[in-house]
């Protein structure tokens, strides 16, 4: 008697990963469609030998979308879209494999993988000048406004010049780097009348002006590191008169008269002289002639 035996494929083992939890650390700017982690780490087996069906969520809010698997049914991990450390700086990724299709009415065994991913920063961007103020709350840009500032005529000054709305000063927006700063005059320097501090940004004199010209110059912010990383800024330094005294008035007491009824912008005349427009006047000992 002859007894066949077929012996079926009971759906009784779940997929398993060969590493069920994976830690990756990335550069803030890698490029997008960069393989995080290779399929072969991330491929469950069965041992039903069923085909596996895979997921990928995220834990971290405001992360979606930024990493991918390539298929349903290839894990392998990949950059989806540019990141930005300002935005998150870390993640974790849930993988998960199944034996049945996700919409499968059939019993089902789950599998998960857990991968945490850690970006660091990149020198992406190059030196902020200070005070700026950054766009529409945009991390990635932040603008300047142009450095003004006086010197007298025929004067030399030995300290480092006073500027609106403040010195010279420029950071490195990738602050996890914050590499050094160096400043030079790039442009607008005739005759070579000023000199910038290499280290601390400081404007200074070299010798004095005898025109009353204007100096409009541009002063360049390098990073130590990386010379193609650099900004530059305007400087309007205005040549002045010494003014070694105050506007002063003519009267101690001005006396007017007017009229009612009158529309607005109506002269205001002379007490005692109602033909004559009251005028008041101030004089300053360092313009004689004006």
């Amino acid at each position: 008697l002859l007894i066949l035996v077929t012996i079926l494929n009971e759906n009784d083992n779940p997929p398993v990963f060969p590493e069920p939890n994976i830690t990756r650390q990335i550069p803030e700017d890698t490029e997008v469609d960069t393989v995080i982690v290779a399929r072969e780490e991330v491929t469950a087996t069965d041992a039903d030998l069923d085909t596996i069906y895979y997921e990928l969520t995220t834990t971290v809010q405001n992360t979606d979308g930024y990493f991918a698997i390539r298929g349903v049914n290839n894990p392998e991990i990949y950059l989806q879209t540019a990141l930005d450390y300002d935005k998150f700086n870390s993640t974790t990724l849930l993988l998960y494999a199944r034996d049945r299709p996700v919409t499968s009415p059939e019993p089902t065994n789950t599998a998960t993988a857990t991968i945490t991913i850690t970006i660091k920063q990149s020198d992406t961007r190059a030196p902020w000048f200070l005070p700026c103020t950054q766009l529409h709350n945009d991390t990635s840009v932040c603008i300047s406004s142009p450095y003004s500032g006086r010197v007298n005529i025929s004067e030399m000054s030995t300290d480092p010049l006073l500027l609106e709305p403040g010195p010279i000063y420029a950071v490195d927006p990738d602050y996890t780097i914050s590499d050094r700063i160096v400043y030079r005059i790039v442009g607008g320097n005739t005759n070579e009348v000023f000199s910038v501090d290499e280290d601390t940004g400081n404007l200074t004199m070299n010798k004095i002006v005898t025109s009353p010209d204007s100096f409009l110059l541009q002063v360049m912010a390098t990073q130590v590191s990386n010379v193609r990383k650099y900004s530059v800024a305007t400087v309007e330094i205005k040549v002045i008169t010494k003014s070694n005294f105050p506007p002063y008035f003519e009267k101690g007491v001005y006396n007017g008269t007017v009229f009612v009824g009158l529309p607005q912008r109506s002269f205001v005349y002379q007490a005692g002289d109602p033909s004559t427009p009251l005028v008041i006047t101030a004089m300053d000992q360092d313009f004689p002639d004006v």
